[in-house]
């Protein structure tokens, strides 16, 4: 069927045709199950497997990611200290294991009965979402990665399976319902830094939403980067700078009455500032609602889980502060929708792979000039820390009616409960539902759920505080090479699971036997056209003939079901629920709908399959950029080892306490590699060049290491025997660079991109230890 992602719950005719008759849930079962027979190698079935494989490669991918995002993020925070040269040996060994490529294969797993009560355990934690929901709130925000990584990538991991997905928004509504019942004032709403707000970021770096956000933004943002030298900057003392700066270059020398060092109100205050600025806000309000109205004709391929979140928190506003202006409500949604989905993309389109390599100086400042526009928009601005960008107010002032109406629209989509309902009915009758586990999100879990049972388990009969108690203590977490991956089956220990669910559903849904064999009938012959080639090329379909040429094939299967068909077509004219009169037309007719149902999904597979192809390539570009990062993190570690190994006090290329430079331990020299400017030009490592076309052809670079971590760049013009240009680099300062996001390194006559050069460094001279 459809991803639920691209259409919502309510997409599928059937839903809309049998909705309120007895016989939804029913009908909707054998339908599903003519969808996904197993024993069927047609066009159809093939697609769909391609595209479940597609869907659960795109899922452990994503869960890889985010584990090397939370990698990343952790030495981002420990590298200063490297650079500061004051980190203890001992740390030093700690970011070493966020460094390690281990493929983990010691250790072992849990004995089986254990097994089974961590099955039981995590069945009730997947099914029933308002534990996992309640633990959220309780942890600290140094513990919420860690569960993120659980919930979102392991127990809803199927990123694309419809009851996963149900269940994972149900607990984001619980989730909300909580931080809405226990806020204080309403200015502080999703705003502050809390598990909850990492929990809704988290959930939008999910395939969905990083599909969405390369559909829509990727060419809009190439588009703008193109003009890079395009300089939009409109901060009155920047621009002053500037501008000064220029005229100096120019003349030589500064008038008397343009004095560097000026306070922000006498740079506003300029003449010729203001009128540079001028033309460059109407620019800017051009490009931002360019970026805008793109946003707003995307409406209907937002993801259902996106929009499904915006609408749970405009009625709980509602329901909370019932005088609330739609303007106040609309600025919430705007938070969430743009604050933690849209704008990180806008800034930093090289981390989501919008865009190859990082954006030049220029394109990059106008881009979080933009971001701020949409967010001023979307949420209440305040003008107090950056009172220049009051001078773009005009655009919010003239889109505040239009986004209003498109952050109403973008919550008006249908609810999953009946679906849902179904869906469990389902994960019961099935025998194959798992999940991919380590041990240590596995004993993490547990750990938490121990430590906050009094919470979330207070009474000794429930569920959950019977198996926390029968499981006893958590085990430590253990080691990276230890830290296996296991597939958990998920059964309960409560429900046996239902066998014949049609007993089920008949009971609630007031179905008769007759309508039973009806639907299944109707189900086996579509499996068997399926199975026949061109069973069904004439029409009206004969399906008495369809039957014999089954119980008469040579094929086991395809006997048996066309036995079975022939007696329940039997049965059924007997009932007098069809007539051979009139060659069983109803059934003709329902068979036929479904048929051309099962080809329309074909061409929706194969659709859904191209679109998922290109997120897993961006999904698969992020981790090559992840850990391109963990690369650089990892030779400078090397380094600062290399260092210490050898006896001297400080890292290489840092100064030592006390302001004095020890001496680096002799090795040999590394080097020079030579490159073209076409090369470096190529792979992205030049990103400006002030080199006369004609010239480039005659220039290229010299690249060595005198000793480790110390590096020189050498401009040369061929048939000169000296270099241009010399520029001695230390891994510390294009690390720290890295850190600032400063990501440009000028070198006079070439700007080149820091990540690519650490990376271009690494791959020459690291040497594995």
């Amino acid at each position: 069927m459809s991803s639920f992602t691209d259409s919502g719950p309510s997409s599928d005719p059937r839903r809309l045709t049998n909705r309120n008759t007895n016989r939804y849930s029913v009908n909707q079962l054998y339908s599903m199950a003519a969808e996904n027979d197993t024993d069927i190698e047609d066009d159809l079935s093939r697609a769909q497997k391609r595209l479940r494989d597609l869907k659960a490669r795109i899922s452990a991918q994503s869960k890889k990611n985010f584990v090397l995002e939370r990698d990343v993020r952790y030495l981002d925070s420990r590298i200063a200290l490297l650079i500061q040269n004051r980190m203890a040996l001992d740390e030093q060994n700690e970011v070493q294991q966020h460094l390690e490529e281990i493929e983990p294969n010691e250790g072992a797993f849990p004995p089986e009965r254990r097994l089974t009560q961590y099955s039981n355990l995590f069945f009730l934690l997947q099914s029933e979402p308002r534990h996992i929901a309640s633990l959220c709130r309780l942890v600290s925000l140094s513990e919420i990665d860690t569960l993120l990584q659980t919930v979102m990538f392991t127990l809803y991991g199927n990123q694309y399976e419809s009851r996963e997905e149900h269940l994972l928004l149900t607990m984001f509504q619980s989730v909300l319902s909580a931080q809405f019942e226990t806020a204080t004032e309403f200015g502080s709403l999703l705003r502050a830094n809390t598990p909850v707000s990492r929990m809704m970021t988290t959930y939008t770096r999910r395939g969905p939403g990083q599909s969405y956000l390369k559909s829509v933004l990727s060419d809009r943002i190439n588009g703008l980067i193109e003009h890079r030298d395009l300089n939009l900057e409109i901060n009155p003392l920047k621009v002053y700078e500037q501008m000064v700066t220029q005229i100096e270059e120019e003349t030589g020398t500064l008038p008397p009455n343009l004095p560097r060092g000026v306070p922000p109100e006498t740079a506003a205050a300029n003449p010729d500032v203001q009128a540079i600025i001028a033309p460059r806000l109407t620019m800017l309000m051009e490009i931002a609602n360019s970026f805008l109205l793109t946003i707003i004709e995307s409406m209907e391929s937002a993801p259902y889980g996106i929009r499904w979140i915006c609408k749970q928190i405009r009625s709980l506003t509602r329901r909370k502060y019932p005088d609330a202006t739609d303007y106040a409500i609309c600025s919430l949604i705007g938070g969430f929708f743009f604050l933690r989905f849209v704008n990180p993309a806008v800034v930093t389109p090289q981390a989501f792979m919008l865009v190859d390599g990082v954006p030049a100086k220029h394109p990059r400042r106008t881009l979080t000039l933009i971001a701020k526009m949409l967010q001023n928009l979307a949420n209440k601005p305040s003008y107090a820390k950056e009172q220049y960008m009051s001078s773009l107010n005009p655009f919010v002032e003239n889109n505040k009616a239009r986004i209003n109406l498109f952050l109403n629209n973008l919550c008006e989509v249908g609810d999953f409960y009946d679906t849902l309902e179904m869906d469990q009915y389902m994960a019961l009758s099935k025998k194959d539902l798992m999940i991919h586990i380590t041990l240590n999100e596995l004993y993490n879990t547990h750990s938490l759920i121990t430590q906050h049972i009094s919470v979330l388990a207070p009474n000794d009969k429930q569920h959950l505080r019977i198996l926390i108690e029968e499981l006893g203590p958590a085990p430590a977490q253990v080691p990276r090479k230890e830290n296996r991956t296991l597939d958990l089956a998920l059964f309960s220990r409560w429900e046996t699971p239902i066998q014949d669910i049609t007993t089920a559903l008949m009971a609630e849904n007031n179905v008769t036997q007759n309508e039973i064999l009806y639907m299944e009938t109707k189900s086996i012959f579509v499996q068997l056209i399926r199975s026949i080639p061109h069973a069904a090329d004439k029409r009206p379909i004969n399906l008495s003939g369809i039957a014999e040429k089954a119980a008469t094939s040579r094929d086991a299967t395809l006997v048996r079901k066309g036995i079975k068909v022939k007696e329940m077509l039997r049965e059924l004219e007997e009932l007098k629920v069809v007539d051979p009169k009139d060659d069983y037309k109803l059934m003709q007719e329902e068979v036929a709908a479904e048929l051309a149902h099962l080809g329309n999904m074909r061409e929706k597979v194969l659709q859904e399959t191209r679109s998922l192809e290109a997120v897993y390539k961006t999904i698969c570009d992020h981790n090559n950029y992840l850990r391109g990062q963990l690369e650089q993190y990892k030779a400078y570690l090397q380094n600062v080892r290399f260092a210490a190994d050898k006896g001297a006090a400080g890292g290489v290329g840092v100064l030592a306490y006390g302001g004095k430079e020890r001496r680096q331990p002799k090795t040999a020299p590394q080097g020079p590699v030579r490159y073209t400017h076409a090369q470096l030009e190529k792979e992205g490592i030049i990103v400006e060049s002030n080199v006369p076309d004609n010239r480039r052809p005659n220039i290229y670079f010299n690249i060595s290491s005198p000793t480790p971590g110390t590096f020189i760049i050498a401009l040369h013009y061929k048939g000169r025997e000296k270099a241009i240009l010399e520029m001695d680099l230390k891994i510390d300062d294009l690390l720290e660079k890295q850190k600032d996001n400063k990501h440009l390194l000028d070198l006079e006559y070439v700007q080149l991109n820091v990540p690519k050069v650490l990376a271009l460094l690494n791959k020459i001279f690291s040497k594995k230890k």
